[in-house]
Order: C-alpha cells, then sequence, then structure tokens
C-alpha cells in the first residue's frame, strides 16, 4: 500500500509506555525491522520529554553498502506545506492578508468566479476543489509508464505553468488534496513580501526557529550527508531507481524542503508551543475537516497540519512523499511526545513492508 499517513491504524494496539532501556530497544528492533521487510534505508528520531532516541538502519546506497545515519539529510516531501502554511499565517497575523480574503484580491491565477469564491483558507485546507497537476506534469503515469520521471529529472517547472495545468483541469470536490493550492499560496506570498517565497519561508519560519540543516533545494542535488532515494513506482521501476539528484521544482514550496530529522521535531515542537505563530494562528492551524488524500485514505486536515488520534493521545503534523524519499513526522498535542522517520524507498507493493512500518510506529508514538 505505501500509506505512509495511515500507520496508525494499527496504533491502536498499544496503550501505555515501558522502561527507557527497553523501548529503545524495541525501537531499534523495530527500525531493523523495516530494513528487514525490504527498505533500504530507515532512520528515525524518537523524542518523549528529554528523552531522545536516533536511530538508523540499512544502507544510503545499494551499490557501495554506506550505511544510513540518523542526522543524514532527507527530502521531506509535503511535511513542507505545514512551513508554507505557518509563512502565509505569520502574513495574516501582520495584516498583510485575511485568511478568507478571495485569491482574486491578491493573485489573478484563478480567473472568473472560481477565483472570487476560493479564499486563501481553502488553499490551505484543500477545500478550493482544485485539481491537482501531477499526472499532467508526468503524463506517463496515466499510461502505466515511469517514462516521465526519468524526462522530467532535470526539468524547470516554473509554479505558473504548473498552478495552470491544475486551474484548467478539471475541478475536484472539495476536500480532495492538491498541490496546486500551496504552489498558489507561494504566489501569494511572493505578491505581498517581494520576495521569493521560498526566500520567505526561510527568514520567517526555518531561521527563527533555529533550523540549520533545513533549507530549500538551490539545484538538483542535496548538499551534505544524504541518503540515495530509491523510487518503485508500485512495480513500475523493478529494480527501485535513484532519484536523489532531480529538480525539485515540479512541487515547490508545496513539498521540495531539505531537512533532518531533529530539524523536522524541532520544527514541530515550536510550532506547537506557539512559538513560530501565535496560539490563535495555531488554533487556526487545528481546525480540521476530512481531505482525500492521494492514496485514497481519509485524513483530517487543517491549514497545513494533520490531526492524528490515536489511544495514546492527539498528535499533530505531517507526512511527505516524493520521488524515492518518504517523511512521516507527528508531535503529540501537549509536545512531549514527537516521532519522525525518514525511509529511503517509496511507492512499494509489499505487505512486509506496510507491516513493519505499523510496527515501528507502534513503538514510537506509544512507547520510550
Amino acid at each position: 500500500m505505501n500509506r505512509l499517513g495511515a500507520w496508525a491504524g494499527a496504533a491502536m494496539l498499544i496503550v501505555g509506555g515501558v522502561p527507557a532501556a527497553a523501548a529503545t530497544g524495541g525501537l531499534q528492533s523495530a527500525l531493523d525491522g523495516l530494513r528487514q521487510a525490504g527498505i533500504p534505508g530507515a532512520f528515525a528520531e524518537v523524542r518523549v520529554g528529554d528523552q531522545v532516541w536516533r536511530g538508523a538502519a540499512g544502507v544510503a546506497d545499494l551499490d557501495s553498502g554506506r550505511p544510513v545515519q540518523p542526522e543524514m539529510r532527507h527530502r521531506i516531501g509535503s511535511v513542507t506545506k505545514t512551513f508554507t502554511a505557518a509563512a502565509v499565517l505569520r502574513l495574516a497575523e501582520q495584516g498583510k492578508i485575511g485568511l478568507d480574503d478571495p485569491i482574486s484580491r491578491h493573485l489573478g491565477l484563478v480567473p472568473g468566479e472560481r477565483g472570487d469564491r476560493i479564499t486563501v483558507r481553502m488553499l490551505l485546507n484543500m477545500t478550493s476543489g482544485l485539481a491537482d497537476y501531477r499526472f499532467l506534469a508526468f503524463p506517463s503515469l496515466l499510461e502505466g509508464s515511469p517514462q516521465s520521471l526519468e524526462d522530467n529529472r532535470f526539468r524547470h517547472f516554473y509554479p505558473r505553468e504548473l498552478i495552470k495545468m491544475g486551474v484548467d483541469a478539471p475541478a475536484v470536490e472539495p476536500g480532495v488534496y492538491s498541490n496546486t493550492g500551496y504552489l498558489l499560496l507561494g504566489r501569494l506570498i511572493e505578491k505581498v513580501t517581494g520576495m521569493t517565497a521560498e526566500r520567505y519561508i526561510t527568514r520567517s519560519v526555518i531561521e527563527p526557529a533555529g533550523l540549520r540543516n533545513t533549507m530549500f533545494p538551490t539545484g538538483t542535488r542535496i548538499e551534505g550527508p544524504h541518503s540515495l532515494m530509491y523510487e518503485a513506482l508500485f512495480g513500475l521501476l523493478d529494480p527501485p531507481r535513484d532519484y536523489s539528484v532531480y529538480d525539485m521544482s515540479w512541487v515547490g514550496v508545496s513539498a521540495s524542503l531539505i531537512s533532518t530529522m531533529d530539524d523536522v521535531n524541532r520544527f514541530y515542537r515550536l510550532l506547537l508551543d506557539g512559538r513560530i505563530i501565535s496560539r490563535n494562528s495555531l488554533a487556526q492551524m487545528q481546525q480540521t475537516g476530512p481531505v482525500v488524500a492521494f492514496d485514497g485514505s481519509t485524513i483530517q486536515y487543517g491549514l497545513g497540519l494533520h490531526r492524528l488520534e490515536t489511544p495514546c493521545g492527539t498528535f499533530w503534523g505531517h507526512d511527505g512523499s516524493t520521488w524515492g524519499a518518504g517523511t512521516w513526522s507527528f508531535t503529540s498535542a501537549d509536545g512531549r511526545r514527537q516521532v519522525s522517520l525518514a525511509v529511503n524507498l517509496q511507492r512499494w507493493n509489499d505487505k512486509a513492508i506496510d507491516d513493519a512500518l505499523v510496527a515501528f510506529q507502534q513503538k514510537a508514538l506509544c512507547q520510550l
């Protein structure tokens, strides 16, 4: 299934905690299980209060056998959306935009009545009805071919052309997950601030949070220690192909950030503590409704945040997937417990991997 966002379904099996030594041993065993099930490499950071566990299992490069390390940089995919949403909310706090402003008040990229109807809030919470553009940017995927992935490896997409694809496509029902709205939010940031969206998000969110290993890509490569990133495309790429070198303009401020699991945990910890945006803005982010994700599952989605309910409590965060790289990061509502996990394989068809992911999630959400 390869459903990062759905791991918590089986987390209902575990409630309560165990002694720290036993729990951390269990975490490493569960992470090792991912490798044994078929993930080339996985690394994670789990925090509970003052206790911190970092672990890794497997390899960063299947050919050389170079091991993955917990501190590696990683493409975090749609976890980027929480950063972008926080930047938009900071602009709202400054009175430069209103969450219920129609997008037509600021941009002319959604023409006619739709532009007057779709608000900034609707772009943030996936209720705009704008279709996602991915099958238009990667048309071979509809034909069951991976050729588009290779064709677009070094292609630079401009936000306007991707937005136009989504706007021109037939509308979808409100509450369907789409990258198009977040690219529009990026253009909104640029219009209001006079700087690139990437620069504004960096200056207003990333730098104040002290995230030293979080950055938007400036080229096709990741600087610093990182893993290769293997894409299986549900069996169309066999063996899976490395796409760690890729032009990420196809997702932009929707899903292109590079980060570490330590930085991602720090970001969500500060966000939920009201130290990135105000408590009032955070309350706005946490107003959720049902959204249908790319894998067909229904998630509870707010303004760039998922809500996850478990017997261990309410968790907030996001998952992310790009070609070859998967990330899953959730923090308890009180900020005490945090889990961030990175894997270097995406879009598999293997129940053993699904089960191993659930096993790690069970340990990480409810133990240590």
